[in-house]
This record gives structure tokens, sequence and C-alpha cells, in this order.
């Protein structure tokens, strides 16, 4: 891993989306924290006819997948999400200033894969409060870090598209 970011030149990589990863976390920090502080634990407050701000504890992953599986999962999601946080920013030091689309997709997949992992190491799980409905089906609660990696997502599969075939938006050494 070294090697790829010593031969590339910070200044003419994407690197410098980095500060989107920073917002993305602390807006998810900081909004996870206002929660927790101002809501109690599974009771809904009503905003929307169809949105609810409702505070739970997630111990498994996207829609409480493996939740209930005696804690292992944990430190499962937290090796998971670094090594995939690694990989995030090893590929955007690859990407070429010039891109934009791409960058910033992986911005915020990364910046919201910090935020759910910052949760799982201090709290041994991650806090939710977003919560849609449409008449009796509800949504899985989630925050802004899920938000981010969600739209980072998004983004990217738009990116494969996009792009002409086997284009990469990596350097070419």
């Amino acid at each position: 891993m070294s090697a790829v970011m010593s031969s590339a030149n910070p200044a003419g990589t994407s690197l410098r989306w980095l500060w989107l990863s920073a917002v993305v976390v602390l807006l998810d920090l900081g909004s996870k924290a206002y929660m927790t502080a101002t809501l109690q634990y599974a009771e809904s407050q009503p905003v929307l006819p169809f949105f609810n701000l409702t505070l739970l504890h997630n111990t498994g992953a996207a829609f409480s997948f493996l939740a209930g599986s005696g804690g292992w999962q944990r430190w499962f999601f937290i090796m998971l999400a670094v090594v995939v946080s690694t990989v995030l920013v090893v590929w955007l030091a690859r990407i070429p200033r010039s891109e934009r689309w791409l960058p910033v997709s992986l911005a915020l997949v990364l910046g919201g894969a910090l935020g759910n992992v910052y949760d799982r190491i201090v709290h041994g799980y991650v806090v939710d409060f977003l919560h849609l409905y449409w008449g009796s089906y509800h949504f899985p609660a989630f925050n802004i870090a899920d938000t981010a990696i969600s739209i980072g997502a998004v983004m990217m599969a738009i990116d494969i598209f996009r792009r002409p075939q086997g284009d990469t938006g990596e350097k070419k050494a």
C-alpha cells in the first residue's frame, strides 16, 4: 500500500476530496450526539406525515442484518469498515485530480463508513434516528452516515454507466 501512496502525487490526485469525508463524519457524529441527548430511546417524534425522529441502536449492519448474533458482528463490521476505508483512500489517491463525480462518491462512502465505525468502536452499536414510513410500512431507521453511503453508492453505480468501458478513473502508470 505504501508504494501506491508514495508514487501518487497528492496535489495531482483526488485526495483533496477527503474534506468531504470529514464533513460527513462531523455532521453524522454531531447529529447522533444531539439526537441521543434530546430523544427518548424508541419514542417517535413526528416531523412529517411520513417521517419521524426515532432514536434506535443497531448492533447489526444495514436493516439490522446480524443484529442478534451475540456480539462477534461488532468486531467483524469494524474490521470490514477499516479495510473498506483503506481501499477507498488508496482508490482516491489513484484518481486524477481532474475527476469529480467518482471522488465525490468515494468520499461520501468513506465519511459514512467512518461515522458508523466510530459508533461501533465507542458504543458497540450504531445510533440511528431517521425513520421513514408510509401507512403501516416502516423503513428501517438510519442516520446521516447511512445517507452518505447510499448517495455515494448510487453515484458510483451511475458512474459505471457514464464511464467508457474499461476506464476505472485511475491514473495510467
